[in-house]
């Protein structure tokens, strides 16, 4: 997220704010220009979005969606490099690909996650109620960074990072806030905002091993991978599930700071609270149960997270011991209590330091 607000419908960003502040302390002119830039942008659109109530669609709108039955609509804009959005209309649904690389990847890396939710879990859209996916291309000028902002999917073109929309499973993180923003509506500050952050990583990493096809032996389980090809940044990634705080360490970005253990929770007040630090500890149980389970992660552990993302005992300002707790239930009640699943994941949370059962 982008500003230092836990408010219900601000804006999420892919980059933390605490990297930005880092290159601008460390970088050139030309590289402090840019994220003083993105900083700034961040903070006026976050500004704007705390102001305005939370979008509402017309509950004839809401009618005729579901009335239509679960169907893709994707809408590609073009800002032109400016910060007006949406921009200019180049690409709606079923429509050719325009010849943009950026508007073509939007295309489908949003189509990538309306498959997965419906695929996979028999969700129509973001809000379950067929919400049309609304992409943002070239966005602003020398802006680092793509957001969701609870209406629509908006993509900077990279300068210090490689293209966002090249990305999918980015694409899949951002609009998952839209998931937990409608389903647990988890708060944006500390362990609770770390648990927000981490289903987006959790999902956005499911989104991309199905589109790929990939088992959790055959994933990198790295977010944001795609950030870092063609660059000169020391690193592989924004963060790694598998081993968190091995992500990058690069004299612009700082190293990686995120831990895998509660016994190297961050007590911080920046980042609200640490959420894109902290979310490396779920992120890791997540890892831990799906490999040690195996096959497809969204089969089996994946569902097991998304009943336990719905629970309503899963409320907005639930911490890591609840959450893990509701994922140790659930998955007792979809694969049986005493089984594989549920033992691997009560397992993968105690490696973490979490007790979960």
């Amino acid at each position: 997220m982008c500003s230092s607000t836990p408010h219900r419908h601000s804006i999420f960003c892919i980059i933390p704010p605490t990297m930005l502040e880092n290159v601008a302390q460390n970088g050139n002119a030309v590289q402090r220009a840019t994220a003083l830039n993105t900083l700034a942008v961040d903070q006026t659109i976050r500004a704007m979005r705390a102001s305005a109530p939370a979008p509402r669609r017309s509950r004839r709108a809401q009618a005729r969606d579901l009335m239509a039955g679960p169907t893709k609509q994707r809408t590609i804009f073009n800002a032109g490099s400016e910060t007006n959005l949406p921009g200019t209309l180049v690409r709606t649904e079923g429509a050719a690909a325009t010849g943009d690389v950026a508007v073509d990847e939007a295309y489908g890396g949003l189509g990538a996650t309306w498959d997965f939710y419906f695929d996979v879990f028999e969700r129509n859209s973001i809000n379950d109620e067929g919400l049309p996916l609304v992409g943002v291309v070239h966005f602003g000028k020398g802006f680092d960074n793509a957001f969701w902002d609870s209406k629509e999917m908006v993509f900077g073109d990279g300068n210090l990072f490689g293209r966002f929309t090249a990305s999918i499973d980015v694409i899949g993180h951002e609009l998952t806030h839209g998931v937990t923003e409608d389903e647990a509506g988890l708060l944006y500050f500390m362990q609770s905002g770390a648990l927000n952050e981490s289903m987006s990583d959790v999902f956005g990493i499911m989104v991309k091993q199905k589109a790929l096809g990939l088992t959790v032996d055959k994933s990198d389980w790295l977010i944001g991978e795609e950030l870092f090809h063609g660059t000169t940044l020391h690193g592989d990634a924004l963060r790694s599930m598998k081993a968190p705080g091995t992500a990058y360490d690069d004299p612009l970005l700082g190293k990686d700071p995120q831990p895998g253990n509660m016994k190297n929770y961050v007590n911080t007040f920046k980042d609200n609270g640490g959420v894109h630090i902290n979310s490396g500890i779920p992120n890791h149980a997540f890892y831990l149960a799906a490999t040690a389970v195996g096959g497809f992660a969204w089969e089996k552990v994946g569902r097991a997270w998304y009943a336990a993302l719905l629970d309503p005992q899963t409320r907005p300002n639930s911490g890591f011991a609840r959450f893990a707790r509701r994922t140790v239930f659930q998955a007792g009640t979809l694969f049986g209590v005493g089984g594989t699943e549920q033992k691997a994941i009560i397992n993968a949370w105690q490696q973490v330091g979490i007790k979960a059962n």
